[in-house]
Parts: structure tokens; C-alpha cells; sequence
């Protein structure tokens, strides 16, 4: 997975983060998909409606980019 920078970061939109309003976890290739998956339970300070939104953001973007999730929850 490529690290991306600042000026990368500032090009994502909103809705391609798995937490838009924190700009926390990206969605915008198959591999910070699958990071976002594994890291998904150590994100700090959201709701749990920002995470349950955040969880149909994740599972969205992991069947655009095919990326297969065993666990729902």
C-alpha cells in the first residue's frame, strides 16, 4: 500500500474516506480498503452512527474494488 501525502489526502473527497469527518482511513484502492477493514475497530472519538456509516462506506468500496470481507460486524 502506497503511503499517501498531504497534496494525495487533499484530493480525496469526503465520501472516499471511511470517516469523512475525520478524514480517517481512505477508500480509494483495494489495499487502504483492506487496511481500513483491519484498522476499523481502533479508530478513536466517533460516534457509533458515524461507525455504522462508515462500516457501509468500507463495504461499498470493498466490492468496487473486489475486495473480499469475511466478517459483517
Amino acid at each position: 500500500m502506497s503511503k499517501l501525502d498531504q497534496a494525495q489526502r487533499d484530493r480525496i473527497s469526503g465520501p472516499h474516506y471511511a470517516f469523512p469527518n475525520e478524514e480517517k482511513e481512505p477508500l480509494n484502492d483495494a489495499a487502504h480498503v483492506r487496511n481500513a477493514i483491519a484498522r476499523f475497530n481502533q479508530v478513536k472519538d466517533v460516534t457509533d452512527s458515524e461507525r455504522d456509516e462508515a462500516w457501509k462506506r468500507i463495504k461499498s468500496a470493498a466490492k468496487k474494488f473486489g475486495v473480499e470481507m469475511k466478517e459483517e460486524n
